[in-house]
């Protein structure tokens, strides 16, 4: 069993921002799977989560449940609604994967790895903190701004380098802001990526998974 944790922002006037990428593609991962009738979110009100759950049956292997959660204690209170969807399912660490935005990786850049630090993201400090760990599988989501002078990433012998929060001055705002019209396609691409990227840890494996959308 596995437990997809979209982290995001609950509430009408969040929906586009950057801070819900998220809950972007874990909605995504679900349109995927299932079809548009049986896209259904249940508010859970015990687990303080919109939650779905569905059975995937790899080409290979045998068939596992997977529970996909939405919390709905707002972003820095994460770790409470991961916690109890965890502790009622469950689930151990190890199997929990945690869906968010990357201030701190340039938009559409995609980085999947196994604890580590926060690196300032609070729904992510508030899941290590309610867990007691830092050891889940992480599915960051870039989101941070281009270089300043070119309007590009910042690349240096081809390789992609963490510039978001150099160039932003109040990062709170920025998270909170709604995507450019002139990033819209950068957007539905990184959403895109990141559903795939669900889809071929549970078919392949999560080296698979790495070594297949880990920007090099």
């Amino acid at each position: 069993m596995k437990l997809i944790v979209g982290l995001g922002n609950p509430g009408d006037k969040y929906t586009h921002t950057r801070h819900n990428l998220g809950f972007m593609v874990a909605e995504q991962f679900l349109k995927d799977f299932e079809s548009l009738e049986n896209t259904v979110w249940t508010l859970n009100e015990k687990l303080k989560s919109d939650v779905t759950v569905i059975n995937w049956k790899p080409k290979f292997g045998d068939e596992e449940k997977i529970i996909l959660a939405k919390p709905k204690t707002y972003m820095n209170n994460s770790g409470m609604a991961v916690s109890l969807l965890a502790a009622f399912y469950k689930i151990d660490p190890a199997d929990i994967w945690i869906v968010y935005d990357e201030l701190d990786l340039p938009l559409n850049v995609m980085k999947i790895r196994f604890g580590g630090a926060a690196a300032g993201h609070h729904g992510v400090e508030s899941i290590m903190e309610s867990l007691g760990t830092d050891k889940f599988w992480r599915f960051r989501l870039g989101i941070g701004a281009t270089h300043p002078h070119t309007g590009q990433e910042a690349r240096d012998d081809g390789k992609i380098h963490a510039i978001g929060r150099q160039n932003i001055k109040n990062a709170e705002d920025f998270v909170l802001d709604n995507f450019k019209s002139n990033e819209q396609g950068k957007v539905r691409e990184i959403i895109k990526h990141g559903s795939q990227a669900l889809q071929m840890a549970l078919e392949k494996g999560i080296d698979a998974a790495m070594n297949r959308y880990n920007t090099k």
